[in-house]
């Protein structure tokens, strides 16, 4: 078992203001890996204090010093890049296929796209006689969840260290084993004291302390939206920056012209993966009416060919548990409502798959003729369960997948890309993939709507660490 007692801050790993410990489980085994304190108000104190102190010199560092500072974070991030999939895979429950193969390598993904960003990123303009300049946004609040903890926590600390920000990191309280990690990478790295802090805490405690504290200058939040509405309340009283990425239920159309086979079998797996547990999950699936029947059959066989299996042995396209006793409870709960409002349960269901008697496993779900006024199609289920809505034509699909209070991501199936991009223009999302296209660690991550007001990865990410100086009476330069 993992004693994790101290916190990061200053450079050093300091013992908490009062003692108060946190059990850390296996969703898969329900036993404990490991222990963590619970900070308070005071501990998040001191570690905004070494940020503010540790503020005035890295704000000054070189373009060159960062570059340097991230090619060494980047190095011994590759050191132990097999610790953090096992940690990950241990706490969250992530299959080991998919800790090694996406969860912990994600973290590398954004190191390496923010480094690259950083050595031509423009921080001056002219415009005339005013030069228009792009400096640190300060001491930065950073907090992040547990369903992909790595690639949250590294998606906002490279861009905010290439920016020549400090911060205070608080991970999730549920798999919190990750952030030690790499909190020690870090240290390897030669980050300097206070630039970069970790207090472990709930969100009522420690993330309040955060999103209040007057010496913060921006909160970047990860999580829910009810967590991210908490979090914009406690900051707007000292007027800080927010920048949030928060849940979804992202609608996936699979137009009349789509391979069907192809197409649904595709959003079954992508629904799915990391069991289900992606804010940006194509939760959704409208189909048309007409082929409705036909996709159920296809669907049907796609989940039944996903099987729950133990983390630590699993064989690729296998899905780990769920993350915690209260996030099966909470499935079972939506699953429950879906049957009682009429949605054709297609496979999967209540209880513990086949043969499970421990560990936080949900049986792969699929429901039919689902209606867009029900529970499974309005709450982020946030496990392995998928809608499939039938639509009478194009427009409709169109107008049900805008009609929801979130706005994260949408998908598009069609034999005719122009066809796609053509719905795609039509969605009220901050992201669309096409034809299964995959993530790209450059592009903007983030939503509209309820989904969030800030965006993630790439150089738009990079500029959420930024703010904007006009110095007027600049002569040009020669």
């Amino acid at each position: 078992m993992k004693e994790c007692l101290d916190f990061y801050i200053n450079g050093k790993w300091v013992a908490p203001t009062t003692p108060s410990t946190c059990e850390v489980l296996n969703p898969a085994t329900e036993e404990v890996i490991g222990r963590i304190s619970l900070g308070s108000k005071a501990d998040v104190d001191k570690a905004v204090a070494a940020a503010r102190a540790a503020f005035e010199t890295f704000s000054q560092t070189t373009r060159q010093e960062r570059v340097e500072l991230l090619e060494r974070i980047l190095g011994a991030y590759a050191a132990h890049l097999d610790e953090l999939a096992q940690t990950i895979s241990s706490e969250m429950g992530a299959p080991m296929w998919l800790a090694q193969a996406a969860q912990a390598p994600s973290g590398m993904a954004h190191l390496g796209s923010t480094l690259e960003l950083l050595r031509n990123y423009e921080f001056s303009e002219q415009k005339g006689k005013t030069r228009i300049v792009r400096e640190p946004v300060g001491v930065c609040g950073l907090i992040t969840p547990w369903n992909w903890p790595v690639n949250q926590i590294m998606c906002k600390v490279a861009p905010a260290l290439a920016a020549g920000c400090t911060m205070v990191l608080k991970p999730s309280e549920i798999a919190p084993l990750n952030a030690i990690v790499v909190a020690n990478i870090l240290h390897e790295a030669g980050v300097p004291a206070g630039v970069f802090n970790l207090v472990n805490g709930d969100g009522p405690t420690v993330g309040t302390a955060l999103s209040s504290h007057p010496g913060i200058d921006m909160m970047s939040f990860t999580g829910s939206t009810r967590a991210g509405i908490l979090v914009a309340k406690n900051a707007a009283e000292t007027v800080k920056r927010v920048s949030q990425e928060l849940g979804g239920k992202s609608a996936n159309i699979v137009l009349d012209d789509a391979d069907l086979e192809a197409a649904v079998t595709g959003g079954v797996r992508g629904c799915f993966t990391n069991s289900g547990q992606s804010c940006n999950a194509p939760t959704r699936m409208f189909v048309p009416e007409s082929k409705h029947a036909e996709a159920i059959v296809i669907a049907k066989a796609a989940a039944e060919s996903v099987h729950v299996a133990d983390p630590a042995t699993a064989e690729p396209g296998t899905i780990g548990p769920v993350v915690s006793k209260q996030q099966w409870n909470k499935i079972q709960g939506l699953i429950e409502k879906g049957i009682a409002e009429g949605a054709q349960l297609v496979t999967g269901g209540l209880g513990l798959p086949e043969g499970v008697t421990r560990g936080y496993f949900v049986k792969p779900t699929v429901f039919a003729g689902v209606s867009n006024d029900m529970t499974i199609a309005r709450e982020e289920v946030f496990g392995p369960v998928l809608a499939i809505l039938p639509y009478k034509t194009e427009e409709d699909a169109i107008r049900m997948a805008n009609d929801t209070v979130y706005g994260l991501s949408g998908y598009v199936q069609s034999g005719d890309p122009e066809h796609a991009i053509r719905v795609a223009s039509r969605l009220r999302t901050g992201n669309v993939h096409i034809n299964g296209a995959g993530p790209d660690f450059t592009a903007p991550f983030g939503g509209y709507k309820q989904s969030g007001n800030g965006r993630e990865w790439g150089e738009f990410g990079f500029e959420e660490f930024l703010e904007v100086k006009a110095v007027m009476g600049c002569p040009k330069a020669a």
